[in-house]
C-alpha cells in the first residue's frame, strides 16, 4: 500500500488530512513534531511526504533534509497563506510543491496523487541510457550526466530534464510544463516553474545569466538546445 508521511501540528488540520488520504486508500503516518518525523523516516519507507514548514521543535526544513537523506521521495510543503520566502526556500531544496493553508482538499488529493504517479513511472521506465548532446541521462538508475561529470538532481529537476531531453529543440509552453512534469491539471504558480528553471540552469550552463541549452522563449515557454 502507498504510504505518505504527513508532519503537521495542528491536530484539527491533521484528523481531517489523514480523513481524507485514507479515503484515496492511501497508509498515513502522522508526525506531529520534528522529533516525531525524524523517527517516523527512520522506521517507515514511504512514498510521498507532506510536511508543514512551522514546526513546534523546529522547521520543516530540516525534516526535509533528514527523510532525503535515505528517501528519494515527493516532497509537498504546507505552508501559511503569504509566506513567499519560505515557499522559495521549500523550492531550491528541491520539494516537488507546496500548497498554502487554507487549502481545498480536492486540490491537495490531485497533487499527491499526480506525485505519487509520476515519481512510480520514473522509477519502473527502465529505457537504459538517453543521450542528448553532452548530456546523459540513464532512466534505470536515474542518474544524470554532463560529460564525465554526474550532477545531482531533485526528483522535479529529474523530471523536467528528462522532458527535455526527450524532446530537444521543442518549445514547451508553462501549461505543457505543468501537464508533463507535475501530472496534474491543476495550476501550480509561475514561480514554481522558474525556481526550477533557475535550479537546473544552475547545475547544466556554465552561465545561468546566458543560458545556452535552456533558453526562454520570451512569452512563450522554454526551448532546451543540446
Amino acid at each position: 500500500m502507498t504510504r505518505i508521511c504527513l508532519v503537521e501540528d495542528d491536530r484539527e488540520i491533521a484528523k481531517n488530512l489523514v480523513l481524507l488520504l485514507r479515503s484515496e486508500g492511501f497508509a498515513v503516518t502522522h508526525a506531529p513534531t520534528r522529533e516525531e518525523a525524524f523517527a517516523a523516516a527512520e522506521e517507515h519507507k514511504f512514498d510521498l511526504a507532506l510536511i508543514d514548514i512551522a514546526l513546534p521543535d523546529g522547521n520543516g526544513f530540516t525534516v526535509y533534509t533528514k527523510i532525503k537523506e535515505t528517501q528519494d521521495i515527493p516532497v509537498i510543503f504546507l505552508t501559511a497563506s503569504g509566506d513567499e520566502t519560505s515557499v522559495v526556500t521549500g523550492l531550491n531544496m528541491g520539494a516537488d510543491d507546496y500548497i498554502t493553508k487554507p487549502f481545498r482538499p480536492l486540490v491537495l488529493g490531485a497533487k499527491v496523487k499526480a506525485l505519487i504517479r509520476r515519481n512510480k513511472n520514473m522509477v519502473l521506465d527502465h529505457s537504459d541510457v538517453l543521450d542528448c548532446g553532452p548530456f546523459t541521462y540513464n532512466t534505470s538508475t536515474m542518474r544524470f550526466y554532463k560529460g564525465e561529470e554526474e550532477i545531482s538532481l531533485s526528483s522535479k529537476e529529474n523530471s523536467l530534464m528528462l522532458l527535455f531531453m526527450k524532446h530537444p529543440g521543442q518549445l514547451f509552453t508553462k501549461d505543457m510544463i505543468y501537464e508533463h512534469v507535475w501530472g496534474t491539471s491543476v495550476a501550480v504558480d509561475d514561480n514554481a516553474i522558474i525556481v526550477y528553471i533557475h535550479r537546473l540552469r544552475g547545475k547544466i550552463e556554465e552561465d545561468r545569466q546566458k543560458p545556452e541549452h535552456i533558453v526562454t522563449v520570451r512569452g512563450l515557454g522554454y526551448r532546451f538546445i543540446p
